[in-house]
């Protein structure tokens, strides 16, 4: 991105305010066991969809995103050279980093929390950080999360209608007041209190790195990335984006061999 400076030398206040300023913290560093062979020695965030992959079609769109500025994906070590091949032949306006964790079994993964505070510390994050699981089709764009976030001023997650109970009863489920802030937040609920469900997407703060860098040893669970979004609902102000729709008119999951070749039959061309 090209930034005029002013006859002072110095960026005028309007290209501060549009001088990218966000990290794309990728969490690909699963193992995806449920796909079985598909993705023993493969990660499933570049199975093919089509003539694009997974990971691809979703930096598809936040590529465009002037706040962007760096694609940071965080993998384990199994799959990190199989990233870093995949990343050298992408044409991407914004540069990608790919972070081994070092791991090499589902046994001994990191969980996902643990993997963005390893990338935070390996990558020298400081700045906001939009954070995002990579085993999704979607149909919207990030930009109006990001827009959303910036108007808010705090960290948001997002949130669609989810009306059927059982599906609310695997997901994060968020009370929300009329200003869409988060009241409550609750991981696979029982008695879902709201029919808000949570996907894996969400937005982090420059001033949030600190909270999030030792959040595990205040009591924070480490395996899923909801596991974070709940503890900053406890401890700041958060709002969440309400996609326009149902979940399932906005993504598509894909976490079973099922799900991938359906997938691979309603949006892309089996090859």
């Amino acid at each position: 991105m090209d930034f005029v400076l002013s006859p002072s030398g110095t960026l005028n206040i309007t290209e501060q305010q549009n001088k990218a300023d966000m990290k794309n913290i990728v969490i690909a560093a699963g193992y995806a066991t449920r796909l079985g062979e598909l993705t023993k020695n493969f990660p499933k965030p570049l199975l093919k969809i089509g003539d694009s992959t997974i990971l691809g079609r979703m930096l598809d769109d936040i590529d465009t995103i002037p706040e962007i500025d760096e694609h940071i994906i965080v993998t384990n070590h199994r799959f990190a050279s199989i990233f870093e091949d995949w990343a050298k032949e992408q044409k991407y306006t914004k540069k990608i980093t790919v972070i081994d964790d070092g791991t090499s079994t589902n046994e001994t993964r990191l969980g996902a929390v643990r993997d963005l505070q390893y990338a935070i510390e390996k990558a020298g994050v400081n700045d906001d950080m939009l954070v995002v699981a990579a085993d999704n089709l979607l149909f919207f764009s990030f930009k109006g999360f990001v827009d959303f976030a910036k108007e808010k001023g705090t960290p948001c997650i997002m949130c669609h209608e989810q009306p059927v109970r059982e599906k609310l009863q695997r997901t994060g489920v968020v009370v929300l007041d009329e200003n869409n802030k988060v009241l409550n937040m609750e991981e696979k609920p029982q008695e879902p209190k709201s029919t808000w469900a949570v996907p894996p997407f969400y937005i982090y703060k420059k001033e949030n790195i600190d909270m999030i860098m030792h959040a595990i040893e205040n009591g924070c669970g480490f395996d899923a990335p909801g596991n974070l979004a709940h503890y900053m609902v406890d401890n700041v102000p958060m709002h969440a984006w309400p996609m326009a729709g149902t979940g399932e008119n906005l993504r598509f999951d894909i976490g079973s061999l099922d799900t991938y070749k359906e997938a691979c039959e309603k949006y892309g061309v089996r090859k």
